[in-house]
């Protein structure tokens, strides 16, 4: 049985207004993930979970199915990832979709492709895991050259570790996780709650992982993009 895909998109963006449907080289951004996902072959339905009909719109234009309408109070920037997956599921089997992995793409991380998609997915297979999250190696790393405000305001380090590390590569590994989330469905349902206790990273390029949160994150997209089609 594949898998089923599900993007979540919502109207409304803080940083970059319209930031899903915002043109990056001629294409809406969503419409990287969408076209991405339903070239793979790999899912049997690309969903997209979207309260705004000009996402909709927009995300049949590039093959994605909008089988249900996300309720606006699910749609606001106070709600969790968790939530919207949650709700995503619980409609998509109340109308007769038959899954057993989920694999949510943030359209914000366009790059992710279709070599990423299917390691993540094979990963899931092969493994006695819950679930897998697409990882990229934090730089910098919380272990060195970080520091956070204390309760007094000063500075301290972020993460004290059991010796001191002088050089970055020695520290412990740590993952942004960006991007692409694969999970056992009954393990999620479980739970509730998209951090379940066996999780895996699947590593990939910090290109890959580039997740556009501001302007200057759009900008190097555009980059990476021109690079990328030129090359």
């Amino acid at each position: 049985m594949k898998p089923i895909c599900i993007i979540p998109a919502r109207g409304d963006s803080k940083g970059i207004p319209k930031k899903n449907i915002r043109p990056m080289k001629g294409k809406p951004l969503i419409a990287y993930a969408i076209e991405t996902a339903v070239n793979s072959k790999l899912f049997s339905h690309v969903i997209v979970s979207t309260e705004d009909p000009e996402i909709t719109n927009i995300s049949k234009q590039y093959g994605a199915e909008i089988p249900f309408t996300r309720p606006s109070y699910l749609a606001t920037d106070k709600v969790s990832n968790d939530e919207v997956l949650l709700h995503a599921i619980s409609e998509l089997y109340s109308i007769g979709f038959d899954f057993e992995v989920t694999v949510m793409r943030d359209c914000t991380v366009p790059f992710i492709d279709e070599i990423d998609m299917k390691g993540a997915l094979d990963l899931l297979n092969k493994s006695n895991c819950d679930a897998v999250f697409a990882s990229v190696r934090a730089h910098p790393n919380p272990y060195f050259g970080m520091m956070e405000l204390n309760s007094k305001g000063f500075l301290e380090v972020s993460k004290v570790a059991d010796k001191n590390y002088y050089r970055r590569q020695d520290a412990p590994i740590v993952y942004d996780i960006v991007g692409l989330f694969i999970h056992n469905v009954r393990k999620l349902l479980q739970t509730k709650n998209m951090i379940v206790s066996r999780i895996l990273p699947y590593e990939i390029s910090k290109e890959h992982g580039h997740m556009i949160d501001f302007e200057i994150d759009f900008k190097i997209a555009e980059f990476l993009l021109e690079q990328k089609l030129a090359g």
